[in-house]
């Protein structure tokens, strides 16, 4: 990240694509996220290795693996669910595995069909498989703290358990923890007061990202929280789509467009060049015709004699 102040990983493929019907191509798949990194997107969540019967629009996540590890430079990221998906993960070998654990065990139960100790103990067999591995082949593995600011099914989620969630997660494997925002609810009083608690109880390096949606409208207000705090790797979806299936209301990932020009407008680099954001955004829409991509950035243009923090 020596070129960026701040690291866009764009969850469009997953995130983005298993909460809407229509399922895109494998091939026009493959043209988005060559698009995405030729605009200078520094890291793809590439999909998620589910059941194809439980998440048909990400069956084809290895093959995306494969593709995007041909892209030079690109961070390659994926979400397993437990130890079964991580196994099918590290068979193609992505750069970092994220696991959801939903600080709301009603949440965990509907998403994974697992309790907090269920989870955690996929944690410990898949630190143990990539252990496996040679040194310089075993990718990063974060564990989600899912519906820390909030859940739709069981309402208040105490901060108190998302610190005992996170201290959980490294003791059972994990390299870093992450915040996620899945259901919409986080205020940016919520951010800045998390993310200092977990660096206190664990340190700054075990919490960097943060995955924030815009159900409230409440996501770049909470981006701004992030980086007043000091976190510098931000989630975003390419046109804003998707969100938690299994989470009712939840639909709304922050936009990449406007993520970019918000940083950028205040001079933090992003690596992103606009012109070929902008055309990755119609290869998008190329593959997903009819449906409804977000953002004002891309509608409204970049102001007269805008300059952008990273070079054109």
């Amino acid at each position: 990240m020596d070129s960026i102040d701040i690291e866009i990983s764009e969850v469009g493929p997953r995130d983005g694509l298993q909460s809407i019907a229509p399922i895109m191509s494998t091939a026009d798949k493959k043209a988005w996220i060559s698009a995405l990194a030729a605009a200078g997107i520094p890291e793809i969540e590439v999909g998620s290795f589910v059941p194809a019967k439980v998440l048909p629009q990400l069956a084809d996540t290895a093959e995306l693996v494969s593709h995007a590890k041909g892209i030079a430079g690109l961070a390659v990221a994926v979400l397993v669910p437990n130890l079964r998906g991580a196994q099918d993960a590290l068979a193609v070998g992505p750069d970092k595995m994220t696991i959801p654990l939903s600080v709301s065990e009603t949440h965990s139960l509907k998403n994974l069909k697992r309790t907090h100790e269920q989870v955690l103990e996929e944690v410990r067999g898949i630190r143990a498989a990539i252990d496996l591995l040679p040194a310089q082949s075993r990718p990063k593995l974060e564990g989600s703290l899912s519906t820390a600011f909030g859940c739709t099914l069981e309402g208040r989620v105490p901060e108190a358990k998302v610190l005992e969630m996170a201290e959980k997660l490294l003791a059972a494997g994990c390299d870093e923890v992450g915040l996620s925002d899945t259901t919409g609810f986080a205020n940016p009083v919520q951010v800045r007061d998390y993310t200092r608690h977990i660096w206190e109880l664990l340190g700054r390096d075990k919490l960097t990202g943060i995955h924030l949606h815009n159900t409230r409208g409440q996501g770049l207000a909470n981006v701004m929280a992030a980086l007043e705090v000091g976190l510098t790797t931000i989630d975003a979806s390419m046109g804003g789509i998707g969100g938690c299936p299994f989470a009712p209301g939840a639909s709304g990932n922050i936009v990449t467009e406007d993520l970019v020009f918000l940083l950028e407008s205040q001079g933090l680099r992003t690596g992103v060049n606009f012109e070929a954001l902008w055309h990755a955004r119609t290869v998008l829409a190329r593959g997903l015709p009819g449906v409804e991509l977000y953002g004002f950035t891309p509608d409204a243009g970049l102001p007269k004699d805008f300059i952008a923090a990273t070079p054109q």
